[in-house]
């Protein structure tokens, strides 16, 4: 059986291991959601995994609500990730674009006070974070069936952009109770149309987006991720097992490089699954790599791929404050751990001042607020 070491062939993408960095949301982009000379530092000083996942990227200004996060629909944008694929290519490394349009999760205040878009009308719980502060969210209205064809516009921009940026392909968020999660699960789609209902037509937006894009750069560079176990946001599913089992036979058909299964155990230690993890028995359905994600430590992220449940392991929070996830894992060395404090700040610290194992970071190359 393959270590977590070994090669592995993921599409158009031929990774050194199968150590994958998750995306993780950082808020070091600008307030015009463009990325900054700190993130280029960052990704780079993490080219040795397998495979970089990006922090989710906004398609457009109606699908992005989070403070100092960054898109993919202006040619400043555009560059602005040119300058972070460069720095991580150069150091060796391979980074796809996970695209983002998080539905009803987007504050009015992002949208110069538009009504937020989803599957049907209905409001996330809890609070939303803007730029003055957490703020309840507000209703968001059904998203008409005449406006997803623009929608299906804007996912196949933002994945054009994406490969003009420099990215070896794109990753779409079709997870975690963000727009196409909406549309997935019964708890948030209450429509009565083609896309609302059967799980066949729950499953019709997001076979719609991976097709426009996957037209649009290639089935050998896009991949999806999807949260079959867990309740994000509001957002979760009456009868998980034949929607997600029914969505990874549809994803495997269009032939897509890879399919991402973020799964919290019960007991996670962030975000906490309502189910057991689904992925063995999601596992027969898709025939591309399947990347398995959530509080892995590499016992356990062997275990599952010796088993076959999955072909290749995500770390997120560990490679935070562990630039040098892969070869801590190869050596066996501890974990430093990481400031909560500082994951959505907007300075180097806890971003790019995390020391390589036996290196001295006192003085990081790129300091500065973003």
């Amino acid at each position: 059986m393959p270590s977590l070491l070994d090669p592995i062939k993921i599409g158009a993408i031929e990774a050194p291991n199968r150590i994958i960095m998750a995306p993780m949301t950082r808020a070091r982009g600008t307030r015009g959601h463009v990325p900054t000379p700190i993130m280029a530092t960052y990704y780079s000083q993490r080219a040795s995994a397998g495979l970089i996942i990006t922090e989710a990227i906004g398609i457009s200004r109606e699908g992005l609500g989070w403070p100092f996060a960054t898109g993919l629909w202006t040619a400043e944008q555009v560059a602005g990730w040119a300058m972070v694929t460069d720095a991580v290519h150069q150091a060796g490394g391979r980074i796809i674009a996970q695209l983002w349009h998080m539905g009803r999760v987007v504050h009015p205040s992002f949208l110069e006070d538009a009504q937020p878009v989803s599957a049907s009308v209905t409001k996330a719980p809890g609070q939303a974070h803007t730029y003055a502060g957490t703020q309840p969210y507000t209703a968001a209205r059904s998203l008409r069936a005449d406006e997803i064809p623009r929608l299906l516009h804007d996912f196949r921009a933002g994945a054009r952009n994406a490969i003009e940026a420099g990215f070896d392909g794109i990753q779409l968020h079709a997870s975690n109770g963000y727009l196409i999660d909406q549309f997935l699960r019964d708890s948030a789609n209450f429509r009565s149309d083609g896309y609302g209902g059967p799980i066949q037509n729950r499953i019709r937006l997001l076979r719609e987006v991976t097709e426009a894009v996957a037209h649009e750069v290639g089935v050998e560079r896009t991949g999806v991720r999807l949260s079959p176990n867990g309740e994000t946001q509001g957002v979760r599913d009456s009868d998980p097992l034949p929607l997600f089992c029914s969505a990874a036979e549809v994803l495997s058909s269009i032939g897509i490089a890879h399919l991402e299964l973020r799964e919290p155990p019960l007991d996670g230690t962030f975000g906490v699954g309502y189910l057991h993890p689904l992925a063995a028995q999601i596992r027969p359905h898709f025939k591309g790599t399947l990347i398995l994600n959530s509080d892995f430590d590499p016992v356990r992220a062997q275990v599952e791929i010796d088993a076959g449940a999955g072909d290749a392991i995500a770390f997120g929070r560990p490679f935070i404050s562990n630039p040098d996830r892969v070869e801590r894992i190869a050596s066996g060395l501890p974990l430093s751990p990481d400031d909560r404090e500082t994951w959505f700040t907007q300075d180097t610290k806890g971003y790019t001042d995390y020391p390589a194992a036996g290196q001295d970071l006192a003085a990081p190359a790129a300091k500065g607020k973003a």
